[in-house]
């Protein structure tokens, strides 16, 4: 159904943590799961058991925060990580195993038949322990398409309820993505989950491709953390699946920013000035043509309505202004300038812009102002500045 809601499962704390460099505290950790579920993402993947001691009483505490996100925990398909899972009382499990030939032979030193059996013990093994199990397809998209059928149908008969297609090296297009979801989807009724990653820049395009398909959830990082290029980001996700598909999520895209923010200062990566959704000069606005068609008509050069992610157009001058930018600029500083000055200061303004690297402030404006204007003053009856 076109308006069925899908579910975002934010692993922000487990894959996005895992970007070179990245660590987050455990007051960070609690801080930004509690944010995104105040949001409204309903489900947070929030580290590895497998990681020690150490990580698993972060993740209880997690866990004890009593949120309305439901925490679930990576696993490998292994015994002693799943001990880990059911220490930490999460209530659901991603037990993940290679699923692609190349792995299979070169990274668990095993076949296609151990892969099942595994699957299929670890799977009955967690529900008996009273978890709800996502099976996580490592390397799904270099997989062969057959034997991921017979990993999903195995997956299911043991009681699995989700299967996680992982774009491990972010080698697909959205094409091919969609339709290896058409193929999954006619093959079981488990839930489905994108995990896609973004090393050709097309994580938010494949995930949008594997819900077209049929996904009905997907995993996302805020400000696309996550190995390498990182993973499809949270903000793309929520703000592209209403608009593009009439999709909703759930989430409050009011409160994207500041989540962005957090994890922004968490992580010690910061948000590019143009980063799509939350970069804060996505709605500012320097171009001549763009802020004169703006002041006569929002809808001329707006996609996205800013009210609706809780921001607002912010215009500036620069090198690109023009004459309606000018004269726009005083008016808001409550003063009225003649078009003879205006195009003094657009004049002194490129070369501002051009040497100062930046938007001019108000008391750059100010000066602007008085230079002109006492141009202005000194200039012959009739003679206009020169431009």
């Amino acid at each position: 159904m076109m308006d069925a809601l899908v579910v975002i499962n934010d692993t922000t704390l487990r894959d996005g943590e895992q970007m070179a460099g990245v660590a987050f505290t455990r007051d960070e950790r609690l801080a930004i799961a509690s944010a995104l579920s105040d949001a409204g993402v309903p489900e947070l993947e929030v580290g590895i058991p497998a990681m020690g001691l150490e990580e698993q009483e972060e993740i209880r505490a997690i866990v004890e925060l009593g949120l309305t996100a439901r925490p679930i925990v990576w696993c490998r398909m292994r015994d002693d990580d799943l001990a880990g899972a059911i220490a930490c009382g999460v209530s659901m499990v991603n037990l993940s195993v290679s699923v692609s030939d190349q792995q299979i032979t070169h990274k668990l030193g095993r076949d296609r038949a151990w892969v099942l059996a595994e699957i299929d013990r670890m799977v009955r093994k967690a529900r008996d322990a009273g978890l709800e199990v996502a099976v996580g397809g490592e390397d799904s998209s270099r997989a062969d398409p057959d034997f991921l059928l017979r990993v999903i149908e195995v997956a299911e008969r043991a009681g699995a309820r989700r299967f996680r297609f992982a774009d491990t090296l972010g080698i697909l297009d959205p094409f091919s993505t969609r339709d290896v979801f058409l193929r999954l989807r006619r093959s079981t009724a488990m839930e489905l989950e994108i995990h896609a990653h973004d090393d050709l820049g097309l994580a938010t395009a494949n995930s949008l491709a594997a819900v077209k398909g049929g996904a009905t959830h997907v995993n996302t990082t805020v400000n696309g953390l996550g190995e390498r290029a990182g993973n499809a980001p949270l903000e793309e996700m929520v703000v592209a699946l209403p608009r593009l598909q009439g999709r909703p999520t759930g989430v409050e895209a009011r409160d994207l920013k500041s989540i962005s923010a957090l994890v922004a200062g968490a992580s010690g990566r910061p948000v590019p000035v143009n980063k799509s959704i939350v970069g804060e000069g996505i709605f500012t606005h320097e171009s001549g043509i763009h802020v004169h068609g703006l002041l006569r008509d929002p809808a001329n050069y707006q996609a996205i309505d800013p009210h609706d992610l809780g921001r607002q157009h912010r215009m500036v001058l620069g090198k690109h202004s023009g004459m309606a930018s000018v004269l726009w600029a005083y008016g808001e500083l409550g003063l009225a300038i003649s078009e003879t000055q205006a195009r003094a200061v657009l004049a002194r303004l490129r070369v501002f812009a051009a040497t100062a690297k930046r938007s001019p402030k108000t008391e750059d404006l100010m000066d602007l102002y008085r230079e002109t204007r006492q141009a202005a003053d000194r200039a012959p009856a009739g003679v206009p500045l020169a431009n």
